[in-house]
C-alpha cells in the first residue's frame, strides 16, 4: 500500500485498542519506512502501546530511542513523548535512556522541548523520586522564549507537588509570582495549580 492508504490504515490502528496488542511488532517494523510521516506515526503510536501494554513493548524500546539522535524535530519529538508513555507504564524499560532525556530541554526546537515536559509529567506519575536533583532543569523552562512551553511548563511542578511536595516548595514564590503578574493567562493558571497540588497536603 502507498504512504497514504497505510497513514489511514495506522489512524484505524489507533482508534482500535484491542488490536494494539498483537500489532507492536507491525509497528515496531514501520520505523525502517522511508516517509518520516509514517515513522513519526509509528512512534506515536507505540508509545501509546507501550503505556497500554508496556510488557509486550520492551523489544521496540531500543528502536524508539534511537530517533533521540535524529535530524528531524518531529522525529526527536515523538520519540522523546513516547519514551515518556512507555516510562510511565514501566519505568524499567527506559531507564538507560532517561537521564540522557534533559539534553531536550535545551533542543533548538520548542515542540521537542514541549515534548521533553510532557514526558518527564508521564514518567513522574508513577516515579517521581528520580527528579528529586533534576528540578533546575524545570525552572529554566518556566522562562522559555517559547510561550508554549512556558505554558506547560509549570505542570510539571504540579505533578511533582502533587507526589513529592518537597521537590517544588522551593519554587513556590517563583510559581506565586508567575502565577499573579505573567502576561499569558495559562501560564498564571497553570502556576496556581502547581501551587495548590503542592501544598494541599
Amino acid at each position: 500500500m502507498n504512504e497514504t492508504e497505510l497513514y489511514k490504515e495506522l489512524g484505524v490502528l489507533t482508534k482500535d485498542k484491542n488490536r494494539w496488542k498483537d500489532n507492536i511488532p507491525y509497528v515496531s517494523s514501520l520505523l525502517a519506512h522511508e516517509s518520516v510521516e509514517i515513522q513519526a506515526k509509528a512512534l506515536w503510536l507505540l508509545g501509546e502501546m507501550g503505556l497500554e501494554y508496556p510488557d509486550s513493548i520492551q523489544d521496540a524500546v531500543p528502536s524508539i530511542a534511537s530517533f533521540c539522535d535524529s535530524e528531524d524535530a518531529l522525529l526527536r519529538e515523538r520519540s522523546v513523548n513516547a519514551l515518556g508513555r512507555i516510562g510511565r507504564g514501566n519505568y524499567g524499560l527506559i531507564e538507560p535512556y532517561w537521564s540522557d532525556l534533559f539534553r531536550f530541554a535545551s533542543d533548538d526546537e520548542p515542540k521537542v522541548r514541549l515534548s521533553f515536559i510532557w514526558a518527564s509529567e508521564n514518567i513522574a506519575t508513577n516515579t517521581p523520586d528520580i527528579y528529586e536533583n533534576h528540578m533546575s532543569v524545570f525552572e529554566s523552562l518556566l522562562h522559555d522564549v517559547d510561550d508554549k512551553v512556558r505554558m506547560e511548563s509549570p505542570e510539571i511542578f504540579r505533578v511533582l507537588g502533587k507526589r513529592r511536595p518537597e521537590f517544588v516548595i522551593p519554587y513556590i514564590e517563583q510559581l506565586q509570582n508567575m502565577a499573579e503578574t505573567d502576561s499569558n493567562r495559562v501560564v498564571r493558571i497553570h502556576s496556581l495549580g502547581a501551587i495548590k497540588a503542592t501544598t494541599s497536603k
